[in-house]
């Protein structure tokens, strides 16, 4: 089953008229947010200021999400744009970051230098896909120049890169009770019986001057961006399955990816373009996979996985400690150059299932279905379809959305991700590759006019020190936010298999 024309979103999504506005106050530069999120009131848009010397990241309206119909003759072009506008905000965020200090200084020099080049070159492209779009035969979008504009803005949290580092050497201190915390700075009392006292000081790292970043602004996650597990309340609830539902699962066994499978490319986003992510991905699955990796690829490619029917491609960004470590990717596309440094970190264990319906039977999943599940770039864009959640071994009752877990001595960092599983029965890919799928509804049930499809359902395990030393690569601008954490899967199963899984599901069995 082929691509058809991808549809407009449905959902609810953020919005970009006035979405941010730069202004001379009274007391200086000031940045003031004005935005709503899908669960805001649309009405009321939220109104956030902040001094200038807050200002950490830029934010610009997410062009893919206000996209219409795109004919399948205008995809590579309309596609090769949307990875241009990304590069444009990594290069501006690359320009405020270095001359923070002078942005900070001068108010106008933001504008001029970083903002109003990044317009004009977003401009040039949005008139690209418009007339893209219109030479295929479409209905030329309206109102893409309104999304033009970017802001800056500051960290909701109100921290960079070096708080995180002293946090860590300040719950290493209060794990330990002394010793010596990774990143600079921290002092703690030793809180499991002991009087001592432990001082951080060791190496200046990625959280330690300057965040992931390493000099100038600090490019986060701030110490505000973790909690400990231990506080959080138990909310997870076990799903209700109804005498119709389907209760089987399917398991398939890809391995932790122990090839070191990585690249920075997203074959679903950005097709064809080299560093189309602007942060480093693992791979489990489909070894075939990188930008330029056709339908046909990927059915001849290699696979991890145990039963070789299974050539499907599940990823998602690698996680890095923030331990003043160099990767090999230091100074390459996806690493260093994007802001994302420190040792990367390969999981203990993947564990990678399909579920059933908790209301009815599934049926099979077309071969090269693609679906993305959480938002790389939900810091900006509102958490309306942030999806991955964070958790610790032995606390999984307890998930977090937009929270790193700070999880106890003997306990593992988790993420997991639930994908859609509502297909519309006819589109493999969509234009924001989101509405040809859906989640279920509270009762379980797929909307009107979707068809339930196995879900997948990713556990990654990491075997991360304690503390909040880790994060999660993203596109810089974006701060390494556990909110912008995002799994991809593209089904590649083979026909066989596929109705093996669906059978397994649908009789209420445990397959692998």
């Amino acid at each position: 089953m082929g691509r058809s024309i991808r549809k407009r979103p449905t959902f609810p999504r953020r919005m970009t008229m006035a979405a941010a506005a730069l202004f001379i106050g009274g007391g200086g530069l000031v940045a003031v947010n004005v935005y709503a999120s899908a669960s805001d009131d649309p009405g009321k848009a939220q109104v956030r200021a902040a001094p200038v010397r807050n200002l950490s990241t830029i934010d610009c309206p997410d062009v893919s999400n206000s996209l219409p119909d795109v004919p399948d003759s205008a995809r590579p072009e309309v596609d090769r744009e949307l990875a241009a506008i990304d590069t444009q905000i990594t290069d501006a965020y690359e320009r405020f970051a270095s001359n923070k200090d002078q942005v900070d200084r001068d108010p106008g020099y933001a504008r001029q230098a970083v903002l109003d080049p990044l317009k004009d070159k977003r401009t040039a492209s949005l008139d690209r896909i418009v007339i893209a779009v219109g030479r295929s035969g479409g209905q030329r979008p309206q109102g893409m120049q309104g999304l033009a504009p970017c802001t800056l803005r500051a960290d909701d949290n109100g921290g960079g890169g070096q708080e995180a580092g002293q946090a860590q050497g300040q719950w290493q201190n209060q794990a330990q009770g002394q010793g010596q915390g990774q990143n600079q700075g921290g002092q703690g009392q030793n809180q499991g019986g002991g009087q001592g006292q432990g001082q951080g000081q060791g190496q200046q790292g990625q959280g330690g001057q300057g965040g992931q970043g390493g000099q100038g602004v600090g490019n986060g996650p701030s110490k505000r961006d973790f909690v400990d597990i231990r506080s959080v309340q138990p909310n997870v609830q076990a799903p209700r399955t109804q005498s119709n539902g389907s209760t089987g699962l399917f398991t398939s066994s890809c391995g932790v990816n122990q090839n070191a499978k990585r690249n920075p490319d997203n074959v679903i986003v950005a097709p064809g373009v080299s560093n189309g992510a602007h942060h480093m991905h693992d791979y489990v699955g489909n070894q075939a996979n990188d930008a330029f990796a056709s339908d046909a690829d990927l059915a001849n490619g290699g696979t991890s996985c145990r039963n070789q029917g299974d050539k499907s491609t599940y990823y998602w960004p690698v996680i890095r400690l923030q331990n003043g470590q160099n990767e090999n990717d230091a100074n390459a596309d996806g690493g260093g150059k994007d802001k994302n440094v420190g040792k990367i970190q390969t999981p203990v264990q993947v564990t990678i299932k399909f579920a059933g319906n908790p209301v009815s039977k599934v049926t099979a999943m077309p071969r090269f279905l693609r679906i993305i599940t959480g938002d790389a770039k939900a810091f900006t864009n509102g958490n309306a379809n942030a999806n991955a959640s964070w958790s610790c071994t032995g606390f999984e009752n307890r998930q977090l959305k937009d929270k790193y877990p700070i999880c106890p001595q003997g306990s593992n960092v988790v993420r997991t991700f639930k994908f859609q599983s509502c297909w519309d029965g006819k589109n493999t890919d969509s234009a924001n590759h989101r509405t040809h799928v859906a989640f279920t509804g509270r009762n379980g049930a797929c909307p009107r006019g979707f068809k339930a499809i196995p879900q997948l359902q990713q556990r990654i395990v990491y075997a991360v020190p304690p503390g909040p030393g880790f994060a999660v690569d993203s596109f810089p601008e974006q701060l390494h936010k556990p909110v912008t954490d995002h799994g991809d899967f593209i089904n590649v199963f083979s026909d066989q298999l596929m109705r093996k899984a669906v059978t397994c599901i649908n009789t209420g069995r445990s397959c692998a």
